[in-house]
């Protein structure tokens, strides 16, 4: 039996050493994070940092202890050494990021196990390898996933997609996290009073939609269903997953708005506030965009930079000063409450947490409102969430239970839509409902071509429920603002 010869062998193998030793960090990071890290970029990062350097490792202390005779008599415990150093520096840089005092820790510890255990390393770079093995099995669905799983739902139903635009305003898409709609802050769970706002928007000329909501709950789910103009339905929870690991190259530009932006000659600028939409590396398509993947470090949970957008969106205009832009600006603020159902305020506390977040996300909002007037005084200005706060949860993780409230249900999905008007003039026949139709409505707009309406997709919203009702994407609103409970799935 191989495994056995192995084990018996009293030869070295130092590749299978480096290989057993960064093979189960490797696919322990990609089961865990496979939406941060499906890239070819990041395929050959993991293959660099942890199989290359560790076998170049190995090489180059070998070859040194074999020269040195003082060293010689040390050479055996290399190997040992450097598989238990290399196997738990890995996972530790894959859970909890670098430092020293962990770099040290491991250090100490592949010494001694290296030394007392070195006569039985082949066993454990077996067991590494099993270890991988599961790893790898784990992670097999969501690679399979990845690689096949289907975009034909955002094709369009018409030649949308061929608009030709009359009207070429400027369009600045702001995007605050978690921005409740308007008219659901006065009620429901948020009793909020957000009047001085909100009558600052309507003195700077904004129309004001009320009962807006997103379709979907998270902002990848959101948004890449706003950016192709079509329900993606969570595709249908494909391997009980909620989001898809080509939603970050659909936001990333590759979708047919800004296709369509293109066309009709548009400059279209991203400009986010942390690297999270972007995490993945995605193939980027938009002409500009404030982030580069080269300041971006590989493992990241999507929040390790932190631009200014007022700077970036002063920077971006000057840039792009001869040309018609597009520019979507995604900010982290308000946010919504707490990921954890297990370390939170609580309802009342994360709902005055919000409270406190809204507020600095208002005073942001009137200084991006303000930068962009002061050089572009007649351009298409939008405010628009992802989704709701949650707001009346201990967590966001109770969205993903069949709930009876219809307020909680409505606090996961609604959205704050503002928006200002070229020359103060709002288009008439246009129904602004939910995400999914807005870029359809707009594009109705630009081109003065109503017949783009008759393909608006259902105004509905969709959760995706794991617990309280059998495992499945839900219809939670209807096209008519009614909280209804109906499957998709069966």
């Amino acid at each position: 039996m191989f495994i056995l010869k192995f084990i018996k062998s009293n030869k070295d193998f130092p590749f299978i050493t480096a290989l057993s030793a960064g093979l189960y960090p490797i696919f322990y990071y990609y089961a865990s994070n496979f939406g941060h890290a499906n890239s070819l970029k990041h395929i050959v990062f993991f293959l660099v940092a942890f199989i290359c350097i560790p076998f170049l490792s190995i090489f180059l202390f070998r070859f040194i202890f074999s020269k040195v005779n003082t060293l010689k008599t040390f050479k055996k415990y290399i190997i040992p050494i450097l598989n238990i150093f290399w196997f738990g520096f890995l996972i530790i840089i894959c859970t909890s990021g670098l430092n020293i005092l962990s770099f040290t820790i491991v250090l100490v510890i592949a010494l001694l196990l290296g030394v007392l255990l070195g006569k039985h390393i082949k066993k454990l770079m077996v067991f590494q390898l099993f270890l991988a093995f599961i790893a790898f099995f784990l992670m097999t669905p969501k690679l399979y996933s990845s690689i096949f799983q289907s975009v034909e739902w955002m094709q369009q139903p018409d030649d949308i997609e061929n608009v030709v635009f009359k009207m070429t305003p400027n369009i600045y898409l702001i995007q605050p996290d978690g921005y409740a709609n308007f008219s659901e802050l006065k009620k429901g769970h948020y009793k909020i009073d957000n009047s001085e706002f909100e009558n600052y928007l309507s003195a700077k000329g904004f129309n004001l939609y009320n009962d807006y909501r997103s379709n979907y709950f998270s902002t990848i789910s959101s948004n890449s269903s706003l950016f192709s103009m079509q329900h993606h339905y969570y595709n249908y929870m494909d391997q009980k997953r909620v989001e898809s690991y080509k939603s970050r190259s659909i936001i990333a530009g590759n979708n047919p708005v800004i296709d369509i932006f293109k066309k009709n000659n548009y400059s279209t600028s991203l400009l986010l506030e942390n690297e999270y939409l972007i995490v993945s590396r995605p193939e980027m398509n938009y002409d500009y965009n404030n982030i580069l993947y080269s300041d971006m470090p590989y493992l990241s949970d999507g929040f390790q930079i932190e631009r200014d957008l007022i700077v970036d969106i002063k920077a971006a205009m000057q840039l792009n000063s001869n040309s018609k832009n597009f520019y979507f600006i995604e900010k982290l603020s308000p946010a919504h409450i707490a990921q954890s159902r297990y370390d939170n305020l609580g309802k009342e506390g994360e709902r005055l947490e919000y409270i406190e977040n809204l507020k600095l996300a208002n005073e942001w909002l009137k200084m991006m409102i303000e930068t962009i007037e002061k050089q572009d005084g007649n351009g298409l200005i939008i405010i628009m969430g992802d989704h709701g706060g949650f707001v009346g949860m201990d967590s966001i993780y109770e969205a993903k239970i069949k709930q009876d409230d219809d307020e909680l249900i409505k606090s996961v999905f609604t959205t704050a839509l503002a928006v200002k008007w070229p020359n103060g003039q709002e288009p008439k026949g246009l129904e602004f409902k939910s995400s999914v139709n807005f870029f359809r409505n707009l594009f109705s707009y630009l081109s003065d071509e109503a017949s783009y309406l008759e393909h608006l997709q259902e105004d509905a919203s969709y959760l995706a429920i794991k617990k309280g009702a059998p495992l499945g994407v839900y219809k939670a609103i209807d096209k008519d603002n009614n909280v209804i409970f109906e499957s998709i799935t069966d």
